[in-house]
């Protein structure tokens, strides 16, 4: 329900209604109530369109770069700060908050690892006997078997307690800070970059109108209840 659509219309049916039964009283409220929920709505309409020979209208497409740069600078200031990462970084108590690495190494291809390994053995002392026996190829059914446990075996390292604190240390060293701060701002200022002025006025308008539009209710009240007073005074 359109919230100042019906307010205008409640009062201008009052003026109506006023006018036609000769009645002084409803007519005031009605006046007062329709000028001051069209006040309101004005207000309301000028924020998002500019209305041609009304200083000030279109505030937010005509504020739009100020807009964008007060996005980033609330999200670095508030959000990104080396305090929050820190905190971030940590669980309740303080300690280094655990990181689960298991996602990342089961999807981690390391099949290079195990081709190190075979051209070390192969360029080793052992590398004659393992040519008598196939060379390389000989390793081959070892590969999977290999992945497996290595990749075991650094899970189990990146669950440990000394692995996260090392992790933290170094994720919260001044120079990882600054960086991260700063691949922060570029990707802010990315996205940020796609943002046009319509979208812009598209977003708020559609956050905040179904909030504003209590403002012209209330400008309807309020003006109904002045009606009122001027009539008795």
């Amino acid at each position: 329900m359109n919230k100042s659509l019906v307010t205008n219309l409640l009062a201008a049916l009052l003026v109506l209604a006023g006018h036609f039964a000769h009645a002084p009283l409803v007519m005031t409220m009605g006046v007062f109530a329709l000028s001051g929920a069209m006040t309101n709505w004005l207000a309301v309409h000028m924020l998002f369109e500019k209305v041609p020979g009304l200083y000030g209208s279109g505030v937010i497409p005509a504020r739009f770069q100020e807009f964008k740069a007060g996005i980033k600078q609330l999200m670095m200031e508030q959000f990104f700060t080396p305090e929050n990462i820190d905190r971030f970084l940590s669980d309740a108590s303080g300690q280094a908050a655990h990181i689960d690495v298991r996602p990342v190494i089961e999807q981690t291809d390391f099949s290079p690892a195990f081709g190190a390994l075979t051209a070390a053995v192969e360029q080793s002392s052992f590398g004659g006997m393992l040519a008598m026996v196939g060379g390389s190829q000989a390793l081959a059914p070892l590969e999977q078997p290999f992945t497996e446990k290595l990749k075991l075996a650094i899970i189990e390292i990146g669950e440990g307690e000394q692995f996260n604190e090392l992790l933290r240390e170094q994720l919260e060293s001044p120079d990882m800070l600054n960086d991260m701060q700063h691949k922060v701002a570029q990707i802010i200022d990315q996205r940020l970059a796609e943002l046009s002025p319509q979208l812009v006025k598209e977003i708020i308008q559609t956050m905040i109108r179904r909030h504003l539009g209590w403002l012209v209710v209330w400008g309807g009240v309020f003006g109904a209840l002045f009606g009122v007073l001027y009539s008795l005074i």
